[in-house]
């Protein structure tokens, strides 16, 4: 029986329907997408950029992210079961999934996402990847940013009323009409690594950079309450 789910559920016609229904749901978002040209100009310019966000977070960027498929841009996902679901989503919407994470095809995966980031000039990475723990910056976005010439932009999502799961990133779905927040930060330049001490410093910093805007483990503050701010006041990595 679950060899038949399984089946069902990395089939193809499934994978359509679960998209279908993502790109449904996620219209009804009040969605409001902030400083996003900064990073959009280096671009634009011939520079690269690697889209970061936390694990939680990343649901609530996929209709917006839809806008980027002229640039074909790869995002690492895993070799899981789950993940084949996931990679047929984003390949629907325009991005190029490249399979592995850091416990199964990793260094293969990030050999081709840095490949894809210098033709493309763009793409995205799960900074606590697919099973975390969260709020720790993995090593990988640090790696690829250097090898690529890549800038860094975290990403972050904040929704005035959403639903937290059970799980270990405490994955964030936002409810139907709620007002989201998808905000860029800025453009992060990393200085070029003279020891092994710079290398985490700068990993170090990113995760200090973005720390912040994940739900239910930095702060003790709600997600609707963080929402209502000014945008002024929400992390941007400057």
């Amino acid at each position: 029986m679950g060899h038949k789910l399984d089946r069902v559920l990395t089939s193809q016609w499934f994978i359509g329907f679960l998209y279908r229904f993502v790109r449904s749901y996620a219209w009804t978002f009040r969605l409001r997408v902030e400083n996003e040209a900064a990073w959009m100009n280096v671009v634009e310019k011939g520079g690269a950029v690697l889209l970061c966000a936390w694990h939680q977070q990343f649901f609530s960027a996929i209709r917006h992210f839809q806008n980027y498929r002229r640039f074909n841009p790869g995002i690492m996902i895993s070799r899981s079961k789950d993940g084949e679901i996931v990679a047929g989503v984003a390949r629907r919407t325009g991005w190029h999934p490249v399979r592995g994470s850091s416990s199964r095809g990793g260094r293969e995966a990030m050999h081709n996402v840095i490949g894809g980031l210098k033709d493309s000039r763009l793409a995205g990475h799960i900074v606590d990847g697919p099973r975390g723990p969260a709020g720790q910056v993995k090593a990988g976005v640090i790696r690829m940013a250097h090898a690529s010439n890549a800038a860094i932009v975290p990403f972050y999502i904040l929704a005035e009323k959403a639903w937290y799961f059970n799980s270990w990133d405490r994955f964030m779905l936002p409810k139907p009409f709620s007002r989201v927040v998808l905000r860029f930060g800025t453009v992060i330049n990393m200085a070029p690594i003279g020891s092994d001490g710079d290398f985490e410093a700068q990993r170090r910093l990113l995760e200090q950079i973005m720390r912040p805007a994940l739900v239910g483990f930095s702060t003790g503050e709600s997600s609707s309450d963080r929402c209502r701010k000014s945008a002024r006041e929400l992390p941007t990595g400057g």
